[in-house]
């Protein structure tokens, strides 16, 4: 039989805490102690063949899917568990969460990435150094829980800039062309995968008769009791956006009704005085006052007394 292998990103056998990274040779998921963690870019080509030699066909498939949500299922002696972080990635936006599959047993860790995951690449940092999680539960809990703060940080960032925007609408300033809008979208993004995945960890924490211990159940639960908070923080500012946008819509509505109104004074106003001019202004043999010097004078003062006159109608009528 044919055997695969694959390049990995990083690969670590680790014993008590100690990390010995892998090098050379078939990679496959025996660990003599402790436990192996390979983490694998889901775009290689050897990844597919390597995944169906390797784990079981519904695991494998998950590893390399293109498009995938939150979500931490049971399968045999293993869990499927997808997670998503914000991207910190350079010339990207932080929303634009990035995905991390998950194919976790007693023994082994097979991890797979698009784009890189700050959360695993600070654990894969400090297994280069020699030191990793002890056990396959506190990988875990520390992988969720790195995940979650850069969230928690870039969900308050949102809402510091919805408090901004707040701030310049109150002082009845102008908002930046698109800024509210950038915002929504953002909340929207991260809404979107955020509550499935505080499902997800609250899942994961859930699990007691398996092999995460007591103490990294504790740290989960906490991770999911942040996650949780985050989510309803999204909401918050999310219905604080909506409410911005409202008011800022009602505003342009007023402003647009009032000028509106002013125009239409205006013209009720000008009418009757241009018909009057203009009647005065035909070319017709017989108009009155063609002879007159002072006839100019008479219809301009006309004129002026009935806008005066209509001016202090609209007025005493409360229409100004």
């Amino acid at each position: 039989m044919e055997m695969h292998n694959i390049t990995p990103i990083a690969a670590f056998d680790v014993e008590k805490g100690n990390a010995t990274a892998i090098s050379g040779g078939p990679l496959d998921l025996n660990a003599s102690q402790g436990y192996r963690w390979i983490h694998i870019n889901s775009q290689d080509e050897a990844l597919r063949p390597w995944a169906k030699e390797h784990l079981p066909d519904i695991a494998a498939r998950a590893l390399w899917q293109s498009e995938t949500r939150p979500r931490c299922e049971r399968l045999d002696d293993g869990l499927i568990l997808n997670l998503r972080g914000v991207n910190l990635n350079p010339q990207s936006d932080p929303e634009d969460m990035v995905s991390l599959r998950l194919w976790v047993t007693d023994r082994v860790i097979v991890s797979a990435r698009m784009r890189k995951v700050w959360a695993v690449d600070t654990i894969r940092q400090s297994a280069d150094a020699g030191v990793a999680p002890e056990t396959v539960g506190k990988f875990l809990a520390e992988l969720t829980y790195g995940l979650t703060n850069r969230i928690e940080a870039v969900s308050l960032g949102l809402e510091e800039q919805t408090d901004e925007l707040e701030e310049v609408v109150a002082n009845g300033q102008r908002l930046p062309t698109g800024k509210l809008g950038h915002i929504r979208q953002a909340v929207i993004k991260m809404r979107r995968f955020i509550n499935p995945q505080r499902e997800a960890i609250s899942c994961l924490a859930g699990m007691e008769n398996w092999i995460i211990n007591a103490d990294e159940l504790a740290l989960m639960r906490e991770t999911a009791n942040r996650t949780r908070r985050i989510v309803e923080e999204l909401d918050a500012t999310r219905d604080r956006l909506s409410a911005l946008q409202d008011h800022i819509d009602a505003d342009r509505a007023h402003a647009l009704s009032r000028n509106s109104y002013v125009l239409s004074v205006v013209a009720a106003i000008f009418l009757p005085l241009g018909f009057l001019t203009g009647l005065f202004g035909v070319n017709v043999a017989g108009m009155p006052g063609t002879a007159a010097p002072s006839a100019f004078w008479v219809l301009t003062g006309v004129s002026a007394i009935g806008g005066l006159a209509l001016f202090l109608i609209f007025k005493f009528a409360k229409w100004l």
